[in-house]
């Protein structure tokens, strides 16, 4: 595994990765907690430590007002960001004027930023796509979060960091399921999406 054994590996989103966790600062219920599970299961003897620090609501901006308190100050070893559907997703909502949306500049700008002030510090860096479970790529929010998900992708490569395509993965799974069956929102999931998040994060340190 790549991961290093007694590693911090802290994770940073949205409502995806927190999942339930701020009711009691746990790892939640989502993929945070599968993947929890299963390195414990696989490398029992590893010591990894896994934090979890999503917000649900969260966007590119807000992560930048907490990246000192959440990530810089709790010196992580490994760390996963995972973060862009509500910066798209508040473009598609009509209440909130385009002005006050993250734009794809800002948040290239952004992410790009966030990552340079840790990735010395770092022994590993991981970004995951953000998605939607819409598995036509006319759709205006999902071809709005391609192009977040390729930004994700030149700042992994521009970093080095292990690239994690959940779109891709999920548009695998697609072909043979409906949406519906793992999501009701196309975002937020059951536990059947969480685990396919997990399996794709544990295929990429595998």
């Amino acid at each position: 595994m790549k991961i290093h054994p007694h590693s911090k590996l802290l994770m940073i989103g949205d409502s995806i990765t927190d999942c339930g966790r701020n009711r009691n600062e746990s790892l939640g219920s989502g993929y945070v907690r599968f993947i929890h599970n299963a390195l414990t299961e696989n490398y029992p003897q590893a010591g990894i430590q896994i934090i979890n620090k999503g917000i649900s609501g969260n966007t590119v901006r807000d992560l930048k007002r907490r990246w000192q308190r959440d990530v810089l100050d709790l010196k992580p070893d490994w760390l996963l960001v995972m973060i862009g559907i509500n910066d798209v997703w508040q473009q598609m909502d009509d209440w909130m004027p385009i002005e006050m949306c993250v734009s794809i500049e800002e948040y290239e700008r952004t992410l790009d930023e966030l990552i340079s002030v840790v990735a010395p510090s770092l022994k590993g860096l991981i970004l995951m796509t953000p998605y939607v479970l819409e598995p036509g790529l006319s759709d205006p929010m999902r071809t709005l979060m391609d192009k977040f998900g390729e930004v994700a992708r030149r700042t992994a490569k521009k970093y080095d960091a292990i690239f994690v395509d959940t779109q891709a993965a999920f548009d695998d799974v697609l072909k043979t399921m409906d949406s519906t069956a793992l999501s009701e929102d196309k975002v937020h999931m059951n536990a059947g999406g969480h685990q396919i998040l997990a399996n794709a994060f544990l295929k990429a340190v595998e």
